[in-house]
């Protein structure tokens, strides 16, 4: 049964909107104030298009939008804060080469005769910052040195330093740990007392039974029903968001015989956020990587890669059968040549060519099979090997031709990990590979995982959500304040355990207490 609508605080009727083809077709939607409403469906379904017209970055072909009764048609995502309405995108959009306090504030600078008053505007992003649970975060420092959980919560908190009464959210959890979580429910809850109304646009299902009234599932641009949150369950929702019910997951099989060490990390250190990181992973299996934001997990990754300078301990690497000497790689090509393989936590930032072709970056990591005698690029060879890549994820294009900006964030995603698995990497490393990707690709994803490590491969997964590495590993190892804190098995471990000791190190090291 479908949920009741209270008294509408913005309204859309018949939205449409279409580019090669229809993304929004006669779409409906209510928003009460003071309503938490979620908005759910598979990739490409249409939901952040109509996030985007509500906050005037797309103009619909066709419909209206109503907001307490008057026609609400920005033009402008200026024109649309100015009117209440105020989107945190999916896909960040914070100026990297300024401070965090210039990007909370960029629009409303503290100003004495021309002068930005530094004083003033560091300390209100203090404030803004301890908001969401980070004020021990340097306000000055660029935003382009943070993680991309910490660049969620700057724009989160962007967003709750505007007066609105209509917040959108676009995957907002996607990159945030169990803390981070709640302390944005908490807000979102002081925002509900006070009449906003909050559009939650997420796959996460235990976020929306947390703090969702009402769910609208969406497919194909069109609005399939709307429910009472917590009436609908996990299955009934998924059926709808892809037309028919889910295959049951495959239970995650025991650790059979795993193979030798495939990657040892040796007390690995770069920067200030990996101090002495140690850990290893046999062919064969899955080991997780849990911990907070901060933590150190993704600077670990990057560090094994190459991609960041490491500057004590190093990794081992188990190639032809022979273990390598402890080294460290100077380059990500230099890691690639022997057998890894990266998916990075920043896909639109580290890991797309955005204004290429799916063609051309679906097939990056395999150039060389796709050259002739001469060594010219063969088109026909990448087409092939680009749309095989793509069907094996189900990538949702209109043709491998399309730029991969036009697709989806979920899509995105897909295109990267695509990319990998077409290249014979001993050991791959996933940060957070299913950030932004709807439940039916991720239980693609999961099954490609598992596929791998049948193959004899070694992995690691970064993931902020537990529930995820515990359906996915073998082992989780916990990173707190850089190092290792803890490793659980399955026999071991729980969401309580693992959070306490992602925690520990913070407890016990004061260096890290800011």
């Amino acid at each position: 049964m479908e949920a009741v609508a209270p008294i509408p605080h913005l309204q859309a009727r018949r939205i449409g909107k279409a580019y090669a083809a229809p993304v929004l077709v006669d779409f409906d939607f209510d928003l009460a104030p003071g309503e938490v409403h979620a908005l759910v469906g598979s990739n490409g379904a249409g939901k952040s298009t109509f996030a985007h017209i509500l906050a005037g970055l797309v103009q619909p072909d066709s419909g209206t939008v109503l907001l307490d009764g008057r026609p609400h048609a920005p033009r402008t995502l200026a024109d649309a804060q100015a009117r209440g309405v105020v989107l945190v995108q999916q896909e960040l959009n914070l100026l990297p080469t300024l401070s965090v306090a210039e990007n909370l504030f960029l629009d409303c600078l503290p100003q004495r005769f021309g002068a930005v008053q530094f004083a003033a505007l560091h300390a209100q992003a203090r404030v803004a910052m301890q908001r969401v649970g980070l004020g021990w975060l340097d306000v000055t420092a660029p935003a382009g040195a943070l993680g991309v959980g910490q660049r969620q919560m700057v724009e989160i908190a962007r967003a709750l330093t505007r007066q609105c009464s209509v917040l959108i959210l676009d995957e907002p959890t996607a990159a945030l740990t169990e803390p981070e979580i709640a302390r944005l429910f908490e807000n979102i809850r002081q925002l509900q007392t006070g009449g906003v109304g909050v559009i939650y646009v997420s796959h996460r299902m235990d976020d929306i039974r947390r703090i969702a009234d009402r769910v609208t599932v969406v497919r194909d641009g069109r609005r399939v029903t709307t429910r009472a949150a917590g009436t609908a369950t996990v299955d009934q929702l998924v059926g709808e968001m892809v037309g028919h019910a889910l295959p049951p997951r495959a239970a995650r099989g025991s650790v059979g015989a795993l193979g030798a060490v495939a990657l040892e990390v040796s007390d690995l250190v770069a920067g200030d956020r990996v101090r002495g990181a140690s850990f290893s992973v046999q062919e064969g299996e899955i080991l997780g990587l849990a911990g907070l934001i901060g933590s150190g997990r993704t600077e670990t990754l990057r560090a094994i890669f190459g991609a960041d300078p490491v500057t004590g301990g190093g990794v081992r690497l188990r190639d032809s059968g022979q273990t390598r000497p402890l080294q460290r790689f100077p380059s990500p090509a230099a890691a690639v040549a022997q057998g890894l393989g990266l998916v990075p936590e920043d896909r639109t930032h580290d890991g797309l060519l955005l204004p290429l072709s799916i063609r051309v970056n679906a097939t990056l990591a395999t150039v060389p099979a796709q050259a002739g005698r001469l060594g010219w690029l063969e088109r026909s060879r990448e087409l092939v090997a680009a749309e095989q890549a793509c069907n094996r994820l189900a990538v949702r294009r209109d043709s491998v031709e399309q730029a991969v900006s036009a697709l989806s964030g979920g899509n995105q995603q897909k295109v990267v990990i695509a990319r990998w698995l077409a290249r014979d990497c001993s050991v791959l490393l996933f940060d957070e590979p299913t950030r932004g990707i709807d439940v039916s690709a991720k239980e693609t994803i999961y099954a490609i995982l598992r596929a791998l490590v049948a193959e004899g491969r070694a992995l690691v997964v970064v993931s902020s959500d537990l529930a995820e590495l515990m359906t996915l590993c073998d082992r989780i190892a916990v990173m707190s304040a850089g190092r290792i804190a803890a490793e659980f098995t399955p026999d071991a471990w729980s969401e309580e355990a693992i959070t306490r000791a992602a925690f520990s190190g913070y407890l016990y090291d004061s260096t890290d207490a800011r």
